[in-house]
């Protein structure tokens, strides 16, 4: 038995047509979004902001849906310098405001739509001293070069040292928050704070960071990125948490100092 051939029914074409998907001009809007960037770029583009960016946390970042990057046939990624914009937006709302991804991607849903605007500039907020950028994760290499780049004396850097409260790694290198130490110290110097009170301030905060380190060390023990990459998401999340909690108790008890 022959099977009856459909009629062909012109309407169809026009359908299909009509139904064709429309590229849809997600934000950040103006912004090229052809996909000629590897990974490599993308963190080389974002570590001056963010020194703790990795493969796994843009992997993580992906599966949360706050990105999509193109994949070749060879299955690598590619990215295109509207996802750069797009990443760092969400970077800065974890930074600067703490806001958890979930908020993060409704926010980003309705600048996608138009309902809702952003303030932020899309250009990479750098940081410079002296006119020169700062070089991500890594400070000077002595005490005499870090006293000199912070304008303090060289024993007040010996004495952060000596406290506990500044720790060079083994070979005597100080990492890139090791300015923000030394430059805070020496403003509380002039109220005759000295290092070795700031041991407690010190020792309260290791104790902060061994506190996010129990939580996200079963992801940190998967194997797979997008779990190393959530567990870098997660730690970020959690000491920005506690330092902001921190920073309302002290508030909290000097508003309620004797006037």
């Amino acid at each position: 038995m022959t099977a009856a051939r459909p009629t062909h029914d012109p309407t169809r074409d026009q359908g299909d047509d009509a139904a064709a998907p429309e590229v849809v001009d997600t934000w950040p809007h103006g912004i090229s979004r052809e996909a000629t960037m590897r990974i490599s770029d993308v963190l080389a583009s974002l570590r001056l902001e963010f020194p703790a960016i990795s493969h796994s946390k843009l992997r993580f970042l992906e599966e949360q849906g706050l990105v999509e990057p193109v994949r070749t046939s060879s299955g690598y990624r590619k990215y295109s310098p509207a996802d750069v914009e797009r990443l760092r937006f969400v970077l800065i709302e974890q930074r600067d405001r703490y806001l958890p991804l979930k908020v993060i991607k409704d926010k980003l849903s309705a600048l996608d739509e138009g309902v809702a605007s952003s303030d932020r500039p899309l250009i990479p907020r750098l940081v410079a001293r002296g006119g020169q950028t700062a070089t991500a994760g890594r400070g000077p290499s002595s005490s005499d070069l870090l006293a000199a780049e912070c304008g303090v004396p060289v024993a007040l850097v010996e004495e952060l040292v000596n406290a506990g409260v500044l720790r060079p790694d083994a070979g005597g290198r100080f990492d890139a928050f090791a300015r923000d130490v030394v430059e805070t110290a020496a403003q509380l110097g002039v109220y005759g704070i000295e290092a070795r009170h700031l041991r407690t301030l010190r020792s309260a905060a290791d104790r902060h960071v061994t506190l996010v380190d129990q939580v996200v060390s079963p992801l940190r023990g998967q194997q797979s990125p997008a779990a190393r990459g959530q567990a870098a998401a997660t730690a970020s999340e959690l000491g920005e948490l506690m330092a902001r909690l921190h920073t309302v108790w002290v508030r909290q008890g000097i508003d309620e100092l004797p006037r």
